[in-house]
């Protein structure tokens, strides 16, 4: 019953989270993705606090707790082409071109967090349970797309993802004065990854690279943060999420000629530096976040390329800065409206597009509409609308470990191309419930 318990929490609570920034969501909880995810230093609900600034929490005063589910829908596309030979291996002239659409389906995202606060005191005390990070893409078999063909004739087949970060973190902040506060939330996590194919296996020399079952691998970490409000409108804050460390995926694969074989693959979160700024003033709440996420010294991003037997090595990711803003209006009596944007660097270059297909989910531009209704003194109800679209396509060429020799350093396919890009949508609903008497 135990082990029952423990699985529904996980499926509940880890459901995929697409990725918005890498594969970082910019945002949890409805009111923090309509201020476009910008919370290190205008905490204006208890999620938003959690997730980027364990300090923060401490301008709570009140036990305090949150739910949140959203319905994400992501359209991704996946193009390839690469040029025709003749039966004795010499180029044609023409090109083999294709477009397989992402036929996924809608994923929830739900977040759950409370905070323990009381007026007077130098303690705040939080938890949440958080899905904080993803990617999934369901590509099928296609015989008019080069890369979705089947694999005996060339082709990948059907390219199927799912990774999936539960995240959940015990915080708790003091406020050394009246305007400042130090918070620390030690992390555990569970991941869950699955591909097909696995391109960190080795492929078989006949029946290509096989597909593995879900596998799962626990990490920890920490996050700290600072903040201080003037009192006066000005607030301030920064944070620094340590890189979660994870145990290995084991996975156990399944070639198309029904061999079976098993490998290891390592995959962290990667550390996040946050500095914030905020303003209040009247009926207006500005919030202004600066990230720098660190790809480039996590393992499972910060190598790439083939190994000696043709498995992938890593993603080869590049650091990433993110830019969130929103802006909050309170003058409608309890219906505060709220306006966020979310701009995020691209980690994929065009030498290492082609190792990326099973993570096209980055979005370069995001945009949010959201707004609040307080019923009364204990309850608020708040909705998020979110688009946000890829900006241009990602794209390089097709990459082959066999023409390593001949196009270093990771063999590149002279006159192909393989490129992705998407939008997304989102609906974002959240309730929240102040213990007051």
């Amino acid at each position: 019953m135990k082990r029952l318990f423990l699985n529904s929490f996980f499926l509940i609570f880890a459901t995929a989270a697409l990725a918005q920034s890498g594969h970082i969501m910019q945002g949890v909880g409805a009111v923090n993705m309509s201020m476009g995810g910008a919370a290190t230093a205008q905490p204006l609900d208890i999620s938003g606090a959690l997730q980027w600034n364990p300090a923060s929490i401490s301008t709570f005063d009140d036990k305090i707790i949150k739910f949140d589910m959203g319905l994400f829908f992501s359209s991704p596309q996946l193009y390839s082409t690469v040029p025709e030979f003749d039966g004795e291996g010499q180029p044609t002239g023409n090109f083999f071109s294709g477009t397989t659409e992402d036929d996924r389906g809608v994923s929830p995202m739900p977040a759950l967090a409370m905070v323990w606060g009381k007026e007077g005191s130098k303690h705040t005390f939080g938890a949440s349970a958080f899905g904080i990070s993803g990617f999934g893409v369901t590509f099928p078999e296609s015989t008019s797309n080069p890369i979705n063909m089947p694999q005996s004739m060339g082709g990948f087949g059907a390219i199927e993802s799912d990774y999936i970060l539960l995240q959940i973190g015990f915080t708790y902040a003091y406020e050394i004065s009246e305007r400042f506060s130090v918070g620390i939330e030690p992390t555990m996590n569970y991941a869950t990854l699955e591909l097909m194919p696995n391109p960190t296996a080795n492929p078989s020399q006949t029946a290509g690279y096989p597909s593995t079952d879900k596998a799962t691998a626990l990490g920890f970490g920490a996050q700290f943060g600072v903040f201080y409000d003037s009192g006066k409108g000005f607030k301030a804050g920064a944070s620094y999420k340590t890189t979660q460390s994870f145990g290995d995926f084991e996975f156990d694969n399944t070639y198309l000629d029904g061999a079976t074989g098993t490998n290891d693959f390592n995959m962290d979160y990667p550390a996040i530096y946050s500095l914030g700024l905020g303003y209040s003033l009247g009926n207006v709440d500005l919030a202004l976040d600066y990230r720098m996420v660190d790809y480039e010294n996590t393992d499972g991003f910060s190598t790439t390329g083939w190994t000696e037997t043709a498995s992938v090595a890593g993603f080869g990711w590049e650091n990433i800065s993110i830019i969130s803003a929103g802006i909050q209006y309170k003058g409608i009596d309890r219906f505060p409206i709220r306006l966020g944007y979310t701009y995020s660097s691209n980690p994929i270059n065009d030498e290492v597009t082609f190792f990326n297909i099973p993570a096209t989910a980055v979005i370069k531009n995001a945009y949010q509409v959201g707004f609040s209704y307080e019923i009364n003194d204990n309850f608020s109800l708040d909705a998020v609308y979110h688009h946000g679209a890829s900006g241009d396509a990602t794209s390089g060429p097709l990459l082959n470990p066999m023409f390593v020799q001949a196009y270093p350093p990771y063999g590149a396919i002279p006159g192909s191309e393989v490129s992705y890009d998407m939008t997304t949508d989102m609906i974002m609903f959240g309730v929240a419930y102040t213990f007051k008497k």
